[in-house]
């Protein structure tokens, strides 16, 4: 049994892969001052809720985008459950080409939804992964990480307009009974989650515009449920892409 980690700016996505089956997955707040103590707990607890028999665990890997985190949880899934823990990074291998300016410069985690890309959906194709900011990125036919955009995620949006300003308030981010909202709740959820889903649909056109093809499109993500069925274009939405990347990484990567 393999247990998976992707620490994200807001959330860890966490879940146990056995035989090819995710037995469960937990979406968990990323808290940036916890100790290795803390997480051990976190992390025993969610097994217990899933009556996960720790001694099971044969590895554990990681991929990150908030290097103060990793270490601490890392330190803890070793300490917890006495296994080595492999971190997504250089000299991992992946089997995915990647033809950005700069390789270093990419997120882990773009690496590891691409490689769950590839290997359960026809290319070329575009993924999109809405955490703290939605990166959509594109693979072609050869299966080569061509790039993508960067925009801030649904929430950040959210925050930034609440921030600064001094009269609306904070909503729950769920679909608007209408895209025209005729008070300021349903005004701000049309224009956070329509704007979304408008924006996402801009740039996957633009993108087949540039590849000059038709492309698979994926979504995964804490919102992408909510936002990519508003969107017109066609989209697979798969909530365990990261966990199954991260599952053919270790593969790929595990000794003997």
């Amino acid at each position: 049994m393999i247990l998976a980690i992707d620490i994200g700016n807001t959330n860890i996505v966490t879940g146990c892969i056995k035989d090819g089956k995710i037995l469960f997955r937990e979406r968990l707040s990323t808290n940036h001052t916890a100790t290795k103590l803390e997480y051990s707990a976190i992390f025993k607890t969610a097994f217990d809720m899933y009556g996960i028999n720790s001694g099971e665990i044969d590895g554990a890997i990681i991929s990150s985008v908030v290097p103060s985190v990793t270490s601490v949880v890392k330190d803890s899934i070793e300490t917890l459950f006495g296994t080595q823990v492999m971190v997504v990074g250089p000299g991992i291998k992946t089997g995915i080409s990647i033809v950005i300016d700069n390789p270093a410069q990419l997120g882990s985690d773009l690496v590891v939804d691409a490689v769950a890309g590839v290997s359960e959906y026809s290319v070329p194709q575009i993924i999109i992964d809405m955490g703290t900011a939605t990166t959509i990125t594109a693979i072609d036919r050869e299966k080569r990480f061509l790039g993508g955009a960067i925009m801030p995620g649904v929430r950040v949006s959210h925050d930034a307009l609440i921030d600064r300003t001094s009269q609306l308030p904070k909503i729950a981010l769920e679909k608007p009974k209408k895209v025209i909202g005729s008070n300021t709740i349903d005004c701000i959820k049309s224009g956070i989650i329509y704007g979304n889903a408008g924006a996402i649909d801009g740039i996957i056109d633009r993108y087949r515009e540039e590849l000059g093809e038709d492309c698979t499109v994926i979504a995964t993500g804490g919102l992408a449920k909510v936002i990519a069925p508003l969107c017109k274009n066609e989209i697979i939405i798969d909530e365990d892409l990261l966990l199954k990347g991260l599952m053919l990484i270790y593969e790929k990567n595990k000794c003997g």
